[in-house]
């Protein structure tokens, strides 16, 4: 019997201990959606071995009609019950690679996607490990952002009216095996942060999407409403996704780390490279980590978020920091990317920073110094003094960078780099034709 029939003859196994009744089949659009369909688990043994058929000309950025045909293959080290549902006749979830009907992988899967970009780094020696902070917001209804508390940074109650919905979350990934190191009341009204210890880029993108359906989920049971959104709230912080990511070799050891290294920063030539690397292209692979227009209200002074192009280990206002290395914790060694947001893909977000790391170790690019000063409080002429350049301010500008850039198409693939492109120029086109209130309570009267 292979690996993989071992694995099937074992989730069959739990599906009639633990009384599953439906196994619902899961993977993303483009742009990140969660797709599903259940299968009842008396289809469970073929559907596993076989994989199911579906339409891919109705997902979006997938295939034309003409080309339709795709198939949701179960990744079976994915398998797991969803806790939040009713404890007889039970529901699992499995995620699932898209294959074209020969059997090949389908280019415009984003899991797939990440997977290629993986085996690159693993060509070259490495393995990717990431763990991201997701922040999200509790608000009342799903019908306008009502807010539930006015707590602040690390409140408790009376202030966090929503610390048990925190904990029911916790223990719902605990239950489906996902490792939760902290939680806690964000900065802003409603705002919420629950971090997920450090795993496998792959593995880590899976539990993002299980992640934010356990939030929204759990939410929804409690009467409230959950939202990914970057920035619901003008005045406020909005929603990051700051991802600390680190390579490893091979053998287990963390490449970022050196004891000896010459500038005191316990950083390797290779850590110092991919930082170097995610710097010269921060701003091409900028639309992938926030891919909508929402996500640029987010990323403006004033509010924690990342505006300019730098690094750092203590200043927060710098768009890379590197956590301060803390004797015999080598392998925490790591740098937090701080532009991504929760609402991006994080199968392509995962793969748009790796590739920018590695193509730093390739063309072995020189780290700049760090900025530790204020970036916010800089006058313009100091940042041109620092060779320090801004983000993109806007969608369209994060996709004139997008559209020129030879990494991002390699990264992606054509397919997916082609498609995403004509997704995000679509939106940004929409938006900006747009007669927006701002606008009417702005000059109506005036002019």
């Amino acid at each position: 019997m292979g690996e993989r029939s071992e694995k099937i003859t074992k989730i069959l196994q739990v599906v009639e201990e633990q009384d599953v009744a439906f196994v619902k089949f899961q993977f993303t659009d483009i742009l990140g959606i969660l797709k599903s369909f259940a299968i009842p688990a008396r289809e469970l043994e073929t559907a596993l071995e076989e994989g199911m058929g579906f339409d891919g000309s109705s997902i979006l950025g997938y295939t034309p009609i003409h080309e339709s045909d795709m198939v949701a293959m179960p990744d079976p080290d994915t398998f797991t019950i969803l806790p939040w549902r009713p404890q007889e006749k039970r529901v699992a979830r499995i995620v699932c690679d898209v294959l074209t009907p020969d059997g090949k992988p389908f280019e415009g899967d984003p899991r797939y996607v990440l997977k290629r970009n993986l085996e690159e780094a693993k060509k070259k020696g490495f393995v990717m490990n990431v763990g991201p902070e997701l922040e999200f917001f509790l608000f009342k209804s799903m019908e306008c952002p009502e807010t539930t508390d006015l707590g602040g940074y690390f409140d408790l109650l009376p202030l966090d009216e929503a610390e048990d919905v925190r904990r029911q979350i916790i223990f719902a990934l605990e239950a489906m095996g996902i490792p939760v190191e902290y939680s806690h009341h964000e900065v802003a009204p409603s705002q919420h942060e629950i971090d997920l210890r450090y795993a496998d880029a792959l593995r880590m993108a899976d539990y993002a999407l299980a992640y934010k359906m356990a939030v929204k989920a759990i939410a929804r049971q409690n009467g409230l409403y959950a939202t990914f959104m970057p920035k619901p709230l003008f005045g406020e912080n909005g929603s990051g996704m700051h991802t600390h990511q680190s390579l490893f070799t091979l053998n287990g050891q963390n490449a970022f780390f050196d004891a000896n290294d010459p500038d005191g920063w316990y950083l390797s030539k290779i850590a110092k490279q991919y930082i170097a690397g995610c710097l010269k292209y921060a701003r091409q692979i900028t639309m992938v980590l926030a891919q909508w227009v929402n996500s640029y209200k987010r990323l403006v002074p004033g509010y924690e978020a990342p505006v300019y192009v730098s690094w750092a280990r203590r200043n927060r206002s710098a768009m890379i920091r590197v956590p301060l290395y803390k004797p015999g914790k080598e392998k925490a060694t790591r740098i937090e990317y701080r532009a991504p947001d929760p609402a991006c893909n994080p199968y392509l977000a995962f793969s748009a920073m790796l590739a920018a790391g590695l193509a730093g170790i390739e063309e072995q690019l020189e780290i700049p110094d760090p900025i530790e000063e204020d970036i916010f409080h800089m006058s313009e002429r100091r940042r041109k003094e620092l060779g320090i350049e801004s983000l993109p301010a806007n969608l369209g500008e994060a996709i004139v960078e997008f559209e020129n850039s030879e990494l991002m198409r390699r990264a992606l693939g054509d397919h997916v780099y082609e498609n995403l492109l004509k997704l995000k120029r679509e939106e940004w086109d929409e938006y900006r034709v747009q007669v927006h209130p701002w606008e009417i309570q702005r000059y109506y009267k005036i002019l």
